[in-house]
């Protein structure tokens, strides 16, 4: 056979679900899957992924060669393209698209970054004592981890607080010198500092985790129970078998305290995958994960698609939190990806959480994944007191009734720290004129428009929005304009001028928008002095604060008012998480919550019975709804500037649907419905919702559904997505 039949099959980085046939750029040259290559496709280039070389007796006359093969020293390995081309499969997504998403930025510019270097002592400094630097303590510093470590990465210096100018300053003198990363040594030890010992639940745990072959644990620990030593231990033992280690988080905000901890406790090559990393140290450190060098690797959803060869155990943390879902592009779940890849790669998975989602909890309770329980607060810490308070009819300052200002008072005399929970930014929701009724609604959305102070707008979180506040009331003209409700800004204003003296932080979205600001505040947290924190989400999960002894909810009736079917759910997993912030020093902590509803049969369940009674009444009323987890689900989403194209697509879906698959009790479909918010961005989104009580029945009701609509013309008029397995309605 002539080598012009020798065709290669690409994915490239359009929305389209198929791959591409091209020549090899020159005859005799081999491709193999997984190579990156620049090809033509039209009049543009493009750099696209091999996924597959076939050999064809027929020449095709249509097909180009390749430009070019790019750096093979950047190509997929076949465990990432496998990974990929499952989860193309199951979400129903273009291979080409996905393999971009599992592709560094820089990677996919055709690039590689630059050679990485380390700082490592040079034949002089070896020769040194450790005091010998006592008169400069930086450069002591430097040189006593040198002597102890052997090497040290501009990144581990930088979450080291290594002064820079130390290592400059030695460089001078001759005593450390720069040398290629590929050419580091092997860490001597495994250990920084002593493992700690296990209290009895943590230990069982532990010796639960079985290695060398597949299980899916659900490490389902109190807050403040120890869950991250159990992940330390369990990292420990893989480490020492020459094995890498993925951890998952759900936020970017987590990563400092996560990578402080395992640095603290591992001497192994640490790397983190987040979009918070330049795009040139995050491509060098999917490298390294990819080639081995790194033994742990830390990351936000993205990094459950990193390449690691020796894989030997996945850990994810706060396992519930929706943020591990993708809500554009390639709609992908990072928690269930994960546990697909340990099961192909035959390793254990653990899954922790104080509160988990209702879809783990229920495979733990009917036996499909392994329940390890941890009941009690390590070290000897107690849980908190939980209570709520009728708001109802009760005179309110700064949003705090009586009680709880009082309590707040009591904790700030004792020089201790408080948490006011609001999950609400700006300083009000909605400004109104009081003559006429006017309230600030975006032009562009079905929301209003959040009033800031600082700096002064209205502003709008759906479209980003943003407008001068104005001075008169833009339908009548009268001049008195009111802040109608409370956010964050706002509280922490009147509260730092009730609480004169005392360290007011506020910890959300716009007061964390640098780089160090949030890192700053959690310091000044963690530094144990009296303080006042006023915060969303952001502080709700994951932070140990061993001075915190109230937590005091705002709102606790935000969940009640929700449509979306989940909203329960994520109420109580929020209200637990914030809860539990609260005593994990010494000092026993105590939580309030407000509210309007201290009736509400669900709210007694999670407050007296706990988390697991709570989540089993949500599942009882998902089994008679036919909703998930019992039930399985897809969304159908479209987007127009004319509403009526928007709704007429998924109309014509439905329709194809149901001339296709005969009516089953097996599946069900609803709509299409406006979207809970109609319209964003001058754009009207509708939803058709689709579920079976079988996921294969589900899958081909899909494909037909997607390869209808698009071969409508009505879609290239239309925005519009498939998200299976939705987490938000």
């Amino acid at each position: 056979m002539p080598d012009s039949t020798h065709y290669c099959r690409v994915a490239l980085p359009v929305p389209l679900r198929q791959t591409f046939d091209y020549l090899p750029p020159q005859p005799g040259v081999a491709l193999y899957p997984g190579d990156r290559v620049r090809v033509p496709f039209g009049p543009r280039e493009l750099v696209g992924i091999v996924v597959s070389v076939h050999h064809d007796g027929h020449m095709d006359t249509r097909a180009k060669p390749v430009l070019e093969r790019l750096d093979p020293r950047a190509s997929l390995p076949a465990h990432l393209l496998a990974l990929c081309q499952w989860l193309a499969d199951y979400y129903l997504h273009p291979l080409g698209e996905v393999l971009a998403t599992a592709t560094p930025p820089y990677l996919r510019q055709e690039q590689l970054p630059p050679q990485p270097w380390h700082w490592q002592l040079s034949t002089e400094g070896k020769g040194l004592s450790h005091e010998a630097l006592k008169r400069s303590p930086r450069q002591q510093e430097v040189l006593r981890y040198l002597l102890d470590h052997a090497h040290c990465s501009t990144e581990q210096a930088r979450a080291l607080n290594l002064s820079p100018s130390a290592f400059k300053a030695l460089e001078e003198k001759g005593l450390v010198e720069r040398a290629d990363t590929t050419d580091a040594p092997e860490f001597s030890t495994l250990l920084n500092a002593p493992m700690l010992t296990l209290n009895e639940e943590q230990a069982q745990a532990v010796e639960r985790v079985a290695f060398h072959r597949y299980a899916c644990h659900l490490l389902h620990g109190i807050t403040g129970s120890g869950k991250t030593e159990v992940y330390l231990h369990l990292a420990e033992r893989v480490l020492r078998m020459g094995k890498q280690v993925l951890v998952l988080i759900p936020e970017i905000g987590l990563s400092p305290q996560t990578v402080q901890r395992f640095r603290q406790r591992f001497a192994a090559p640490l790397v983190e995958l987040h979009s918070d990393i330049s795009d040139a140290q995050r491509a060098q450190n999917w490298l390294d994960a990819r080639d081995g060098r790194a033994r742990i690797i830390i990351g936000t959803r993205l990094a459950a698609l990193a390449p690691a060869p020796e894989l030997g155990l996945i850990l994810v943390d706060e396992e519930h939190d929706t943020a591990y879902k993708q809500q554009d592009s390639v709609r992908y779940s990072a928690r269930d990806l994960s546990i697909y890849r340990a099961n192909a790669l035959n390793v254990p998975i653990v899954l922790g959480s104080a509160t988990p989602s209702l879809e783990t909890l229920r495979h733990a309770l009917e036996g499909r994944y392994a329940h390890l329980v941890l009941k009690t607060r390590a070290g000897g810490a107690t849980a908190p007191r939980i209570r709520s308070v009728d708001l109802r009819n009760q005179p309110l300052e700064a949003g705090l009734c009586p009680e709880a200002m009082q309590a707040l008072q009591h904790c700030l005399s004792r020089k201790e720290q408080a948490l006011v929970f609001l999950n609400r930014r700006g300083y009000a929701p909605v400004q109104m004129c009081h003559a006429c009724g006017w309230v600030s609604t975006c032009p562009s959305c079905s929301a209003s428009m959040t009033l800031h102070s600082k700096p002064p707008r209205l502003h709008c979180h759906h479209c980003d929005r943003r407008s001068r506040i104005a001075t008169n009331c833009p339908q009548c003209g009268h001049h008195d304009l009111q802040a109608k409700g409370l956010g964050t800004e706002q509280l922490e204003q009147r509260l730092s001028q009730k609480f004169e003296g005392i360290t007011t932080l506020r910890i959300d979205r716009d007061s964390t928008r640098s780089k160090q600001a949030l890192t700053e505040a959690l310091n000044a947290v963690h530094s144990g002095e009296p303080a006042l924190l006023v915060g969303t989400q952001m502080l709700a999960k994951g932070h140990h604060f061993a001075n915190l002894t109230l937590v005091i909810v705002v709102d606790a009736d935000q969940g009640f008012h929700n449509p979306d079917f989940r909203a329960l759910e994520k109420m109580g997993q929020l209200l637990m998480q914030v809860a539990g912030r609260a005593g994990r020093g010494e000092q026993p902590g105590e939580v309030l919550l407000q509210t309007h509803r201290p009736d509400h049969p669900l709210l007694n369940v999670l407050l007296e019975k706990g988390y697991t009674r709570f989540a089993r009444h949500l599942l009882e009323e998902r089994q008679y709804a036919g909703l998930p987890p019992q039930w399985h689900c897809a969304l159908f989403r479209a987007e127009s500037k004319r509403a009526e194209n928007a709704e007429a697509l998924l109309r014509f879906a439905r329709e194809r649907i149901e001339a296709r698959f005969p009516p089953s009790s097996h599946y069900a479909l609803l709509g299409p419905l406006p979207a809970t918010m109609e319209r964003v961005q001058d754009r009207f989104r509708y939803q058709l919702f689709v579920r079976s009580d079988q996921r294969k029945a589900l899958r081909p009701l899909l494909q037909h559904a997607l390869e209808e609509i698009e071969a409508s013309a009505l879609a290239k008029r239309v925005r519009w997505s498939l998200d299976v397995d939705p987490v938000e309605v």
